[in-house]
């Protein structure tokens, strides 16, 4: 199957390179109204027989319901801005009985007097790749709800001390917000009090890189006060090694009694 040109519309006053109907992509011409006036091979064997020709039909025809108001206007509004026109994503029903996730590259196409005539969209099924990004998102968000609810202090390093994730208590716990742990050493953020009492123990990153470390210290708040807390940390082993180290830091008036500093 060649190239196909709409039977029932005018034929479209511009070229159409014949290269296109052999690109692997599926590749589409749409008019000024939203009618797709042509479509290459790939784009015809993508499309699900039961909704009759893919010639002819309105572009948004295809996409999921919740997609197909705001594509419209959307594509209305590009046609009249005329320019550069932005990659798009969307869903579409296509030959697999499922709808898919596209993501289409589009350019404004003008007739040989330079009058608004159209737009070439050509498509990349990008399915797996943005729904592994949509629960990787689901994930994060999970992962960042559950350390907001607990009630201690929980920051994440890198291997280097620098904090990579923090719950709102450990904001709470160093008197500042949690984005401004973001970024900053945990030495930083939660410095060890110069006097603190003889029987705590300056907490140092390198004890939480070798292995478990529980112990107690003084620290200072970005106010100044100091506050006598426990820590427990732990590296994060990924594959034999260890790519950062997490902490529990608990107010030492509030904490469970500990054993000894390991």
């Amino acid at each position: 199957m060649s190239l196909v040109d709409a039977a029932t519309l005018t034929a479209p006053p511009f070229p159409y390179p014949r290269e296109l109907d052999e690109l692997p992509l599926p590749c589409v011409d749409i008019d000024t109204q939203g009618h797709i006036v042509r479509a290459n091979r790939a784009a015809l064997a993508l499309h699900h027989p039961e909704h009759g020709d893919l010639v002819g039909k309105l572009g948004w025809d295809l996409m999921a319901m919740d997609e197909k108001v705001f594509s419209q206007a959307a594509f209305q509004a590009q046609i009249q801005a005329g320019g550069e026109a932005p990659t798009i994503t969307r869903s579409i029903f296509d030959r697999s009985g499922s709808f898919r996730i596209y993501q289409f590259h589009r350019t404004l196409i003008r007739d040989p007097d330079g009058k608004q005539a159209g737009m070439r969209l050509i498509g990349v099924d990008v399915t797996e790749t943005t729904r592994a990004l949509q629960e990787a998102q689901r994930a994060r968000r999970w992962f960042e709800n559950a350390m907001a609810s607990m009630n201690d202090a929980l920051i994440l390093t890198d291997t280097l001390g620098v904090i990579r994730s923090a719950n709102p208590a450990a904001g709470e716990l160093a008197g500042v917000t949690t984005v401004n742990l973001i970024g900053r050493t945990i030495e930083e953020v939660l410095p060890t009090a110069p006097d603190r009492p003889a029987n705590t123990a300056a907490f140092q990153h390198r004890f939480a890189i070798e292995k478990h470390w529980r112990g107690t210290a003084t620290i200072l708040t970005s106010a100044g006060e100091k506050r006598s807390i426990e820590i427990s940390t732990s590296p994060i082993v990924d594959r034999g090694s260890v790519n950062g180290v997490v902490a529990i830091l608990r107010k030492l008036d509030a904490a469970r009694p500990l054993p000894p500093d390991t």
